[in-house]
């Protein structure tokens, strides 16, 4: 009886804790092991870390390509600014679906395939059928095969896809695009940046596969591959740049064949690595799945489209200003972008461990490794890190419907902002509305997790704490 009454008060006080308990403490807890340097904290350095450099090289390179251009002049600069905007911007539309449902998509297929040969091992090992001769021989030829993923056939299959769909929207929409940016026919900057653009376009599918290949090897947790296929392409960039544009007097179109030819070389370096560890094409076309490619793929393109809208509106207004106010604002933004890579790398190494760990079940690893990433950059990095991490905790998580609503609101309001701000502030009131955007969306990603909603409905679960506890 006593043991019984025993029984129920424990039960009684568990009960108690779990309401009491508040889900926005996931972003306190073990706050002071932010820096530990334990299981988990190595594996997001190790992912973080080649990720962050991987991140830097790109725009150190446009940041070189941006000071070759401006010794051509105010008016190249402010040209390839506005073509570089509508690039950037047309491929992130279609490119960052693809790269984060990949990441995903092959994060937890990986996870489930690493399973399932975990079980087959255990089977094996229970059954005397085979000799030992035969068993190593078995095991030795395993070991040495490629795996083979859906998962990266049909991202690679989409990748090659989108790129020549890209390639052609750019140039055969040059002109278009350029006047609904702003830049008239009567502009200065409308020749040398429709010249840039079209030459840029011919590297959309070098740009799109390689994307899509770096997907698969953060998929895997390997970001150190791609940072030295990134590294080898800038330099190639670099060495390129004069040449071409001085030496051999192309000028703004040599830095557009500067850049086109380091996409493709890092586009070969990365497909050359994959192809040692994965079958790249399957044996038919059938294994190809698009299925949850599309599904999640569409929602993230809603999600990527208001972001994009945001970012295309404030460049436009500042094209519209003159060739000075677009030239400072292509400085700026290089900046502004470069100043987010930490954040970018731990999204991604949070994006990775995330999927692997959802697949795995493994909900206490998908808890501290969201609180460890968002813990280190609310320590270290300003407003827009936060931002950037909670994309990748949601994409990790597979929330990718709750990504797409969440910044289509966010944008509709940031939008309103920039028509509003920027008639009256001009240069400065852009930015305005461009930090609006950044702190809307971090408020956004506090309030998923924090109400436990979604993918973090476990954090409200009574088995959930008390297997915990």
């Amino acid at each position: 009886m006593a043991f019984e009454l025993c029984s129920e008060e424990v039960n009684l006080m568990q009960t108690q804790s779990e309401k009491r308990w508040n889900p926005l403490r996931i972003f306190f807890e073990d706050a002071w092991s932010v820096l530990k340097p334990d299981d988990l904290g190595r594996e997001i350095t190790q992912i973080a870390f080649p990720a962050a450099l991987a991140l830097t090289a790109d725009p150190l390179a446009s940041l070189i390509d941006t000071a070759f251009i401006g010794r051509i002049g105010s008016v190249e600069l402010a040209a390839v600014g506005v073509s570089i905007a509508i690039f950037n911007q047309v491929t992130k539309v279609f490119n960052f679906p693809l790269v984060s449902v990949t990441t995903s998509l092959v994060a937890e297929e990986d996870a489930t395939t690493e399973i399932m040969d975990k079980e087959l091992d255990m089977e094996e090992s229970t059954k005397d059928i085979l000799d030992s001769d035969e068993k190593d021989l078995l095991i030795s030829s395993t070991r040495i095969e490629k795996k083979l993923l859906p998962s990266v056939s049909s991202a690679l299959v989409l990748g090659g896809a989108i790129g020549i769909i890209e390639a052609f929207i750019l140039i055969l929409g040059a002109g278009p695009i350029l006047s609904i940016m702003g830049v008239n026919s009567d502009s200065l900057m409308r020749f040398p940046a429709g010249q840039y653009l079209k030459l840029r376009a011919v590297g959309a599918p070098a740009v799109v596969i390689s994307l899509a290949t770096q997907g698969v090897f953060r998929g895997f947790k390997d970001t150190m591959t791609p940072l030295y296929a990134t590294v080898a392409g800038d330099i190639s960039n670099i060495i390129l740049d004069p040449v071409l544009i001085f030496l051999l007097r192309l000028g703004v179109s040599g830095a557009a064949v500067a850049h086109v030819l380091s996409q493709y070389l890092i586009a070969y370096i990365l497909l050359w690595k994959l192809h040692k560890r994965v079958v790249l094409l399957p044996p038919k076309i059938s294994d190809l799945q698009f299925g949850r490619f599309f599904k999640s793929g569409f929602l993230l393109l809603a999600r990527v489209t208001a972001v994009t809208f945001c970012l295309t509106l404030a460049a436009s207004m500042a094209a519209r200003q003159g060739k000075d106010p677009m030239a400072a604002f292509q400085i700026c933004m290089q900046i502004w972008m470069a100043t987010s890579l930490l954040a970018d790398a731990l999204a991604l190494a949070g994006q990775a461990i995330l999927a692997n760990a959802f697949a795995k079940g493994d909900f206490e690893k998908a808890k501290n490794t969201a609180s460890r990433t968002l813990q280190f950059v609310a320590a270290t990095q300003p407003l827009n890190t936060m931002a950037f991490v909670f994309d990748g905790v949601n994409f990790g998580a597979s929330d990718f419907a709750y990504a797409a609503y969440s910044m289509v609101f966010v944008s509709i309001f940031t939008i309103l902002c920039l028509l509003i701000l920027a008639p009256y502030w001009g240069f400065v009131g852009i930015w305005i509305g461009l930090t609006i955007l950044m702190i809307l969306r971090m408020v956004a990603g506090i309030w998923r997790i924090g109400t436990a909603t979604g993918p973090w409905s476990f954090l409200r679960s009574g088995e959930y704490w008390r297997q915990r506890s």
